[in-house]
């Protein structure tokens, strides 16, 4: 009997552990420098709160938490969301990341998500396949949806943004699905149906390594579009998909952007008048960007900014609007996707006042805070 119990107290505690693990794995990758609440000037939250905010980037699917509760992990939850006044959120998935990621140089040789799904009980057709992985990140968010008692909204259309924004109320948040890189194609377009029937608005051509479509900034090659990657941009636009060249090389969104009909997006960078890496996009790649009639979502970590504080994202908005003028940058924060970040979501109301320090007015702060994002996407959605 006593060894029985021994066994049975060793189980236990390896239940407990294999419970613990996936926050345990995500407190190291996310982490916020300062945790709210937050407290900003009597006219920054007046004005927030009167504001259409979106935020055009966050991986907050990958890590298992159920979003529609508040946590103590990561960046983003639904009631964060709600308190920091957050009406539209891109819920980007990723399907693929390498080991040791960083901005200069990956090979797709490792891949620690399927760790992640192996550790976080995905089901087993997901941790081989980036397209399943996807696919699943896509069911538990509308699953979420589902649960939420109209709190979380999911948006698919042009009228399902348009009803969402003139229905809102109680701070509720509608998202919207996009993929960080092709990986879920797994190299053949005709599974591009099967994304956009599970939701999928927004795809980017790479994330940290090259793809079967084209080169990314951190990639081992860094080229252009591929004969693929040509196929595929027609293939996006004929769906009315939006195309999102985040981590792209800058051969591929010098491709792109010269043979796109529709407006294109930047989901989350920095700029490299402000934080010059080889991440952040330089004062040509913002005009390509804007030539199209897209926008550019600056983001909040430390990589896009080269600071630790809202005034950094605050100052490379300002860069980027001296570059391409007011209504072509956003906001795009890039929570949740292993980043160091100033404030959770709940924070906005502090990029709100650093705008205001600047010397944006009102009018200029909405189109940056969520109007130029809400245009596009009412530009582009079917």
């Amino acid at each position: 009997m006593k060894r029985l119990r021994w066994v049975l107290l060793i189980l236990a505690g390896l239940f407990v552990v294999w419970l613990a693990l996936p926050g345990i794995v995500e407190r190291r990758f996310n982490k916020t420098l300062h945790a709210g609440p937050y407290q900003v000037s009597t006219q920054a939250q007046e004005l927030h709160g009167k504001m259409i905010i979106a935020d055009l980037h966050a991986d907050s699917l990958l890590w298992g938490r159920n979003l529609l509760r508040r946590s103590s992990t990561g960046n983003v939850d639904v009631p964060r969301l709600a308190e920091g006044n957050v009406a539209i959120q891109a819920f980007t998935v990723v399907t693929t990341s390498p080991r040791h990621f960083n901005i200069y140089k990956n090979s797709d040789a490792t891949d620690q998500v399927r760790l992640i799904a192996m550790f976080e009980g995905w089901p087993p057709r997901t941790w081989s396949s980036p397209k399943q992985r996807a696919l699943y990140q896509a069911e538990r968010l509308s699953k979420m949806a589902a649960n939420s008692n109209g709190a979380l909204t999911l948006i698919r259309s042009r009228a399902d943004l348009q009803h969402f924004l003139t229905t809102r109320t109680n701070h509720q948040v509608a998202g919207f699905l996009g993929s960080e890189g092709a990986q879920p194609l797994e190299g053949d377009l005709k599974n591009l149906d099967e994304l956009y029937a599970a939701g999928f608005r927004m795809m980017a051509p790479t994330h940290f390594t090259d793809t079967a479509i084209g080169g990314s900034s951190a990639g081992m090659n860094k080229g252009g579009l591929t004969a693929l990657g040509r196929q595929w941009v027609r293939a996006m636009e004929g769906r009315k998909m939006i195309i999102d060249l985040a981590h792209a090389s800058p051969a591929t969104l010098r491709d792109v952007t010269a043979i796109a009909t529709r407006p294109l997006l930047v989901s989350h960078t920095g700029v490299k008048g402000t934080c010059n890496n080889p991440r952040n996009l330089s004062d040509d790649e913002l005009r390509a960007v804007a030539r199209t009639g897209g926008v550019i979502g600056i983001g909040v970590w430390d990589t896009a900014t080269c600071g630790k504080d809202a005034g950094a994202t605050a100052r490379a908005i300002r860069y980027a609007v001296k570059i391409v003028g007011m209504d072509h940058v956003a906001l795009g924060s890039d929570f949740d996707g292993g980043t160091t970040s100033p404030f959770d979501a709940s924070g906005w109301p502090l990029v709100t006042e650093a705008l205001l320090k600047e010397g944006f007015s009102e009018e200029e702060i909405r189109k940056i805070m969520g109007e130029n994002t809400v245009r596009v996407l009412m530009e582009t959605l079917p």
